[in-house]
This record gives structure tokens, sequence and C-alpha cells, in this order.
């Protein structure tokens, strides 16, 4: 028979069970997946990453100690982006960080339930990764890069910095519906502003090689680099050619210009 003192000793202990079940379910460590569209050698990688990691530590979320960061390269490979996708889902993650529209569609053919928040994705309703930007749906939710109408500035610009440009090469991923959207903004200014327009392809290094040194070889040229995965993946390859052929240039972002642009 279980003496009275042993029987109020496991009651005691008993009750204090579900304190200490909070306590582990507060120390679980976390598990976040980071999928980047860039190259583990990028020079914009550790940037965008310790922003990442910066902004977690605000929140009160510590690599290492209550959660932990799962991080993946596609540089712009399709197929890395599905392998890696399933990797981290698999895993699993309890959310998943998605840099770029390619990323974003790999990752929502590996899951449907796993949270994705993304970044660095102009058009994520034309891409059919939410339903509205007021109500996201699903599991997916994130932030945009930028509106169209921020294209038609870029012709703008270009026009305003090289006066004497009057055909202008458009360097966009017709993959992903932000590379229609953002030609399409240039498109409708062009022809107030006199200019040419030569739509340039992204698929691969030799295709953007290819097509600028061919517009290259007309006169008072000049490129806008519209914003893409595939834009930022070839941009030291862009960069190199508008230097070679002295073509006057407007990009999309900063990291261009820090990369030589």
């Amino acid at each position: 028979m279980m003496k009275r003192r042993d029987f109020i000793t496991l009651l005691g202990g008993a009750a204090a069970w579900p304190l200490a079940a909070r306590a582990q379910q507060r120390e679980r460590v976390r598990r976040i997946g980071v999928l980047m569209n860039l190259a583990e050698d990028d020079s914009e990688t550790p940037i965008r990453l310790a922003a990442f990691v910066r902004g977690l530590q605000e929140l009160g979320w510590t690599d290492g100690r209550n959660v932990r960061i799962d991080t993946r390269w596609g540089a712009g490979d399709v197929e890395l982006f599905r392998k890696h996708a399933a990797e981290l889902v698999a895993l699993p993650s309890d959310v998943i960080l998605a840099t770029g529209s390619p990323v974003v569609r790999a990752l929502q053919q590996a899951t449907g339930s796993v949270p994705i928040v993304f970044t660095q994705v102009p058009d994520p309703v034309s891409d059919g990764f939410v339903e509205t930007m007021a109500r996201p749906g699903g599991n997916t939710t994130g932030f945009t890069t930028f509106e169209y109408g921020m294209s038609a500035k870029w012709l703008e610009l270009l026009k305003e910095i090289a006066p004497r440009v009057t055909r202008a090469a458009i360097l966009r991923d017709l993959g992903i519906a932000a590379g229609s959207g953002q030609l399409g903004a240039i498109q409708a200014v062009a022809p107030s502003l006199g200019m040419e327009l030569s739509p340039v392809g992204l698929r691969d290094a030799g295709e953007v090689e290819r097509a600028v040194t061919a517009f290259a070889r007309g006169s008072n040229g000049g490129l806008i680099v519209t914003g893409s995965t595939a834009a930022v993946v070839h941009r030291e390859l862009i960069i190199m050619l508008a230097a070679r052929h002295r073509l006057p240039a407007v990009y999309p972002f900063r990291y261009y210009v820090n990369s030589g642009a």
C-alpha cells in the first residue's frame, strides 16, 4: 500500500507536470528554412542573411538558442529551387523565407501547408502566389518589391542622363508576370520619349550576351534592366557588357552599383 506521504509527493509532482510541459513547449527550438535565389558566394548573400538574422534577434529569436536557420541557395537554377524546396519542407521547417518569384513557385509546388513568407516578388497576384494583396489566402504571404509605374520612370531617367539615346534594350524575364508587366509600363511611355525598344530575354548567360552584343552594333543605344531573379544572377555579365559596349544603363537596385554598374 502506498504511504500517505508518498501519495502526497506524487500528487504534488503531477500538479507540476503541466507547468513543465509548457516550459518545454516554450523552449522548443523552431526551424526556419531560407531559400535564396542567389548563389552562396554572391556578394549580396551575406548582406541579406545578416539583415534577416538581425531582424529575428530584435524579435527575441536567436539562431542556435530558440531557433535554427536552415539556408539553401539556388543561384537562379529552377531545378535547384525544386530540390531545396523539398528538402526544407521535409526537415520539417516551421516557416520558410523565400526570395524571388521562381523560389516561391518551387515552394508552393512542394507544400500547401508550411507557411511561406516571400521578398523580392514584384507581382505576387499575377503570378498566382496570393489571391489579393489585402487577403493573400493559402499558406503564402510577403512583401512586393515595387509597382510597375516605376519601370516607366527608368526609361525617363535613361533619356535624362543620356539625351542622345533613341534606342533601349529592355532586359526582362518572361518567366514571371513582372517581366511582361514592367515591359508594358516602359512601352506605354516610349512613344512620348521618341524611344525604340528592343526586349531582351534572360533565360541564360548566352542569350544575354548574344542579344546585348547584337543590340550594341546599332547607334544611340542604352540599357534598362528590370527587376527579376534572372537579372540579379546575371548582373555581373550585364554590367560587363554595358561597360564593354559603352551603353548607358539604368538598373533597378543599389546592389547593381555595388557590383560595378
